[in-house]
């Protein structure tokens, strides 16, 4: 696992049903608004909500196959609340 303040990776081999099961609870975690991840080096928590953007692809060499899939979203910022404008006319003198 390779870490900063606010990244996590990992990286190590599983067996296929280990990895179907990381999928199940990366998928409940999404359903639930709350990811968590981590390993005996850190955690990183993220709270997924509204629309996420999907990229899959997947890459067949003669002796490596790739799957990727990555998932993202933009974090709304607390927009503070400001005073409606007001617009107030003028006479042309």
């Amino acid at each position: 696992m390779r870490q900063s303040k606010n990244s996590f990776r990992h990286e190590s081999l599983q067996d296929t049903k280990t990895i179907q099961e990381i999928l199940k609870s990366i998928s409940k975690g999404i359903a639930k608004g709350k990811l968590s991840f981590s390993d005996e080096d850190g955690e990183i928590v993220m709270e997924p909500e509204g629309l996420l953007n999907l990229k899959v692809t997947a890459t067949q060499d003669e002796l490596q196959h790739r799957l990727n899939i990555r998932i993202t979203w933009q974090v709304e910022e607390t927009v503070k609340q400001k005073l409606p404008l007001s617009v107030n006319e003028t006479e042309d003198k």
